[in-house]
């Protein structure tokens, strides 16, 4: 069958431009996605997908290079191995970040009429279908299910209350006007047929297009490497169930790898900083800086017990287990609808108006295994999230081969800034765990524990639990056509190379200050009407 886009990649970024590629520009699509169709039944409940948090079955697990400023630590990044991408297994939170973000790559592109808030806002507005919103900040005629949490923890709400004693206002829309303040977050979730469930890009951009000649979807295919005739793309090279196979595109390819193996796809096609390409026998189409630019959230927990039950823990056992699983399917309600993560606050520690920091309440004792060996417990947990590390990481060739994972050094806290505005944090969140209502429920601190308190001993603290958010961005940057430091441009297409573009997060010049999984989304979108424009299509408004 003859294709007019091939996109690698079946995640958040690439189902929404299929969509739209397909349904309102009536082009031939066909998704190439290395994971299954689908995942587990119960990864569609919200409280599922912490199932499978330490499994493989959705994930691939990327152990990242020992770093010197972690005593030798390598943290564990997983990133999405199914259709649907991370939106099929994030814990589903729906935060746009700061309009600084887009205006600051509008900025460096030189291009304000392109990337700036203004223009990316009729793409989150669009696909969205708000439970709870409806004004110029939000859409209710999308596909994409957003509300907030069916059920809201005692804790979540002695979270909220405790924050604004301590004089934080109240936010009821993250997305909204102003991001700063405490409140409960929106979620990817709501009312599909009989229960309220996971809105994956799936689900909500995919689906509905089942039956429709004009999109093939082909799963358990690892797209190995871009074909290149002279200095344009044709086509890819993928495998599935061990043979080799080839699709062809008649207009474009767009990578929508997700930003570590995109970046391993477009250096195994020869499209990457030359030196290292050659080190691996890859001959060199175009010397460009892919790989560079790796930027992640990071978050460090302070973690308290309590005196008595408190949030989720025991929930998932048992008794409660059989009861919340007996209401969730009869009544649509309680613990299983919600993903457990239901409230943060957005603040700087230094006291500045734009936050740096995203606060999550988890109302539970969370640990990594590798963080601590205490039992999980009644109690809570506070991670503080860096919105905007400074720090660079990278993601380089292991080898020539498709099937090995790229080398990915993460640099958590390779600039000393990130580090000073991490501990602060976990400073103001013990500030928290000493204001009512919590001064009076919590039993003690777990972690960090009351005996470190000085910088150095914060330090080492942070150094051994400091963990990914999952949110991987940057290693294809967009940048202005003379920028050095950029793979693609304002358009999306990868530089030197015809009928290539990347269409995921892996573009963002500077991290979002927030959950990436809905700009991933409004990127798809805003990709697919410059990709129709290109191609003499008319482009309205995006509508899902």
């Amino acid at each position: 069958m003859a294709y007019d886009f091939v996109i690698a990649g079946g995640g958040s970024a690439a189902s929404v431009a299929a969509m739209r590629l397909v349904r309102e520009f009536g082009f031939r699509v066909l998704i190439l996605e290395r994971g299954p169709a689908t995942t587990s039944r119960l990864m569609a409940m919200p409280a599922g997908y912490m199932k499978y948090l330490a499994r493989d079955d959705f994930l691939e697990m990327h152990h990242t290079v020992p770093q010197p400023q972690l005593g030798g630590r390598g943290p564990i990044v997983p990133v999405a191995k199914a259709l649907g991408g991370g939106s099929a297994v994030n814990a589903m939170v729906y935060m746009r970040g700061q309009r600084e973000d887009y205006d600051g790559w509008a900025a460096g592109l030189g291009n304000a009429g392109q990337w700036g808030y203004a223009d990316l806002l009729p793409h989150f507005t669009g696909i969205e279908q708000n439970a709870v919103f409806n004004d110029r900040y939000h859409g209710i005629s999308g596909n994409l299910r957003v509300a907030n949490p069916g059920y809201i923890s005692g804790t979540t709400e002695d979270f909220l209350r405790a924050a604004q004693g301590l004089g934080h206002a109240y936010n009821p829309d993250f997305n909204g006007a102003r991001q700063s303040g405490v409140g409960i977050m929106q979620h990817t979730y709501g009312q599909w047929g009989r229960y309220r469930e996971r809105s994956d890009a799936k689900k909500a951009f995919l689906d509905p297009l089942a039956g429709d000649s004009r999109l093939t979807i082909v799963t358990g295919a690892r797209v190995d490497r871009v074909l290149i005739d002279g200095q344009r793309a044709v086509g890819v090279v993928y495998t599935q169930g061990g043979e080799q196979k080839t699709a062809l595109a008649e207009r474009e390819v767009l990578v929508a790898s997700g930003t570590y193996n995109t970046a391993k796809l477009l250096m195994l096609s020869g499209i990457g900083p030359a030196d290292q390409l050659r080190q691996h026998g890859v001959a060199v189409v175009a010397d460009l800086p892919v790989g560079q630019n790796l930027q992640d959230h990071h978050e460090v927990p302070v973690i308290a017990t309590t005196k008595g039950k408190s949030g989720y823990f025991g929930e998932d056992r048992g008794w409660p287990l059989l009861r919340n699983g007996l209401q969730y399917l009869l009544f649509n309600s309680g613990p299983v609808t919600t993903t457990g993560i239901e409230a943060c606050l957005f603040y700087d520690p230094d006291g500045g108006e734009r936050p740096t920091i995203q606060l999550y309440c988890a109302p539970i004792v969370y640990l990594d295994r590798d963080v601590s060996s205490a039992k999980p417990t009644w109690g809570v947990t506070f991670t503080s999230c860096l919105l905007r590390p400074k720090a660079r990481g990278s993601v380089t060739l292991r080898s020539a081969d498709p099937a090995a994972q790229p080398v990915v050094d993460c640099n958590f806290f390779g600039d000393p800034d990130d580090l000073r505005l991490t501990i602060a944090s976990v400073r103001h969140a013990r500030k928290l765990l000493e204001t009512e209502p919590f001064k009076s429920k919590i039993a003690g601190e777990l972690l960090p524990g009351p005996a470190i308190d000085d910088e150095a001993g914060l330090t080492k603290f942070a150094g051994q639990t400091v963990k990914t958010n999952y949110h991987p961005v940057g290693t294809a940057r967009m940048g202005a056509d003379a920028d050095p430091t950029s793979v693609v441009d304002g358009d999306l297409r990868v530089k030197g190379i015809a009928g290539l573009r990347v269409i995921d997060c892996s573009i963002m010049p500077a991290i979002v200050s927030g959950n990436t999984n809905a700009p991933a989304m409004a990127i798809g979108s805003k990709a697919a009407a410059m990709i129709a424009m290109a191609h003499g299509m008319p482009v309205g408004s995006p509508i899902s």
